[in-house]
């Protein structure tokens, strides 16, 4: 079953089920991704899905830090309750380890040596550990194993 069905069918269970908190965040989910369908005029995949997904979560964790500088932890929490149910549709994260393997495997695969590499490296890195580790951490893990 495809993402996109999944929202829908999970969308339906939480109207018969009265949970207005997720099925508010899975409305505004599916509006983010036909947002991007009819602005991009494709059909998205699960991938390019998990990547709206990773979006909307960056964008609500963004949130909760300026709430908290502002001292509104009201909206905050709000913020953060619609993390949890958008993180339900993310796959399982990497742990660090896992990560650090993948980046010693991509420097093996591309013969990335130096901190000029790092692009290409990233390049191979990116469809791989999208939406299944955090890309700022693994920007760092590769600046350190390229020794930058």
């Amino acid at each position: 079953m495809s993402m996109k069905q999944q929202l829908i069918d999970d969308m339906k269970a939480a109207m018969k089920a009265g949970d207005k908190h997720s099925l508010g965040v899975i409305r505004l989910i599916n509006a983010a991704i036909k947002q991007r369908e009819v602005d991009e005029r494709i059909e998205l995949t699960d991938a390019d899905v998990i990547a709206v997904l990773d979006k909307m979560v960056k964008q609500r964790k963004d949130s909760v830090t300026q709430f908290e500088a502002a001292s509104r932890e009201d909206l905050a929490v709000i913020e953060r309750d619609e993390i949890v149910v958008i993180e339900r549709y993310l796959p399982a994260k990497m742990g660090d380890a896992e990560i650090q393997a993948a980046v010693t495997a991509a420097i093996a695969e591309t013969g990335a040596a130096s901190a000029a590499d790092m692009g290409k490296l990233m390049g191979v890195l990116k469809p791989k550990l999208a939406g299944k580790a955090d890309m700022g951490l693994v920007s760092k893990l590769v600046k350190q194993a390229l020794g930058g």
